[in-house]
């Protein structure tokens, strides 16, 4: 257990100063190290831990291994069965409601921590993670994923299926899913699961897809994205040019956000959530009409062809985001969108952010927090993308709070 974490914490002390190290020594005194593990166990599980558990955590944490502490929890299955469906499942829905049973976005999510994936998958992989046996039915629970409803995964958790368990809970090509429109070059991650699909392409014209993916994934809402001085040569038809009567409306207002929005939620033109079915549709090649919709509010705005989108706040207020220079600025469909979004610094700073605020129950409190979440941002782009190093970071970094 040390081993992986041995060479570990002298590279966090040579690469990120202060990253782990000093923070653990400057908080020593505050709590002895049986405290400690315990109060990491429940911050990361959400339960207390069984004795051996708090006696190796214990002796981690006094020999200087809080991380493998942190990793040591992680192996209980309640931070995969409750502690991570708790606290992703308000993504998946437009309310924000925890109070949601198991789906595709929710499970793929989780799967991906576990397996210590690449995190960037969330929004760029393929693979959807489903019960074994699950894209034929009568496998580890009867219901076979459906793309007309989430039966599947509501037996998943009324059976108490675990989540931890890497023979019954797996990945599988959402591309080879039963009944399945996309190919591997078009499904992104959990914007393309059918959960993601009837919250964000339900009605609408399909920019929730990208305000909730940059409220999920950017940690920002569209009034911290709007930028009025980026172009307007992107912003749809639907989208009247005088409020009111007053131009004045939409060039201080509206056009802040849409100017960003629209170019970018193009990627999304092929998708539609169909109500009577029960299930996501993609036209590979055919604009979804709702795209078209009210052309007469400004006949003269952009008139959406493909699924083209163009990231117009890679300039401006927005180039804070630290987006990756390699990257072209825009492209066509959602998973090169997913990689724009996964492959930008804004998206390394979210997680670890939205990771302090699980772990530690606070935002952090001064610059130098402000300082530690930058720090180990670095660490998750430089070091594949493991979500579970951020757990075990933070958890280190909270464990005599």
């Amino acid at each position: 257990m040390t081993t992986s974490r041995t060479s570990l914490v002298p590279l966090l002390g040579g690469l990120l100063p202060g990253l782990v190290l000093g923070l653990v020594l400057a908080t020593a005194a505050t709590a002895g190290p049986r405290e400690s593990a315990l109060r990491m166990h429940d911050r990361i599980v959400g339960v207390p831990p069984d004795e051996g558990t708090l006696n190796t955590m214990e002796d981690l944490i006094a020999d200087g291994f809080p991380m493998d502490a942190a990793d040591l929890a992680m192996t209980n299955p309640v931070f995969y069965n409750s502690t991570l469906k708790t606290w992703i499942t308000p993504w998946t829905n437009e309310a924000g409601t925890v109070f949601a049973p198991l789906n595709d976005y929710t499970a793929t999510v989780i799967g991906i921590i576990r397996d210590a994936r690449p995190f960037t998958e969330v929004l760029t992989g393929n693979d959807v993670y489903i019960g074994r046996g699950g894209q034929n039915g009568g496998g580890v629970v009867p219901a076979a994923y459906s793309q007309t409803n989430n039966n599947h995964y509501e037996q998943l958790e009324s059976m108490g299926v675990d989540l931890s368990n890497t023979v019954d809970f797996v990945p599988f090509g959402q591309d080879a899913l039963p009944g399945s429109m996309l190919d591997s070059s078009e499904s992104a991650g959990v914007m393309t699961t059918r959960a993601a699909a009837e919250a964000f392409f339900s009605a609408g014209t399909n920019r929730a897809m990208f305000r909730y993916t940059a409220m999920n994934f950017l940690c920002v809402d569209m009034e911290q994205l709007s930028d009025t001085s980026r172009p307007n040569d992107r912003i749809r038809q639907d989208v009247t040019r005088s409020p009111g009567g007053d131009s004045q409306i939409f060039l201080n207002t509206c056009s802040g956000c849409h100017s960003g929005l629209d170019p970018m939620s193009g990627a999304f033109a092929y998708f539609e959530w169909d109500e009577n079915q029960q299930r996501m549709i993609h036209t590979r090649g055919d604009v979804q009409l709702k795209n078209l919709i009210n052309g007469n509010n400004f006949p003269f705005g952009y008139v959406t062809v493909d699924n083209r989108w163009d990231n117009y706040w890679r300039e401006g207020q927005n180039a804070t985001f630290g987006w990756d220079d390699t990257l072209p600025s825009g492209g066509y469909g959602a998973k090169s969108l997913g990689q724009e979004i996964a492959n930008s610094r804004g998206f390394a700073r979210c997680q670890v952010q939205k990771v302090f605020r699980q772990v530690c129950l606070r935002e952090p409190a001064n610059e130098s927090e402000r300082n530690q979440v930058e720090s180990i941002a670095t660490y998750f782009e430089d070091y594949g993308y493991n979500l579970k190093d951020v757990f075990a970071q933070v958890a280190a970094h909270c464990m005599d709070d």
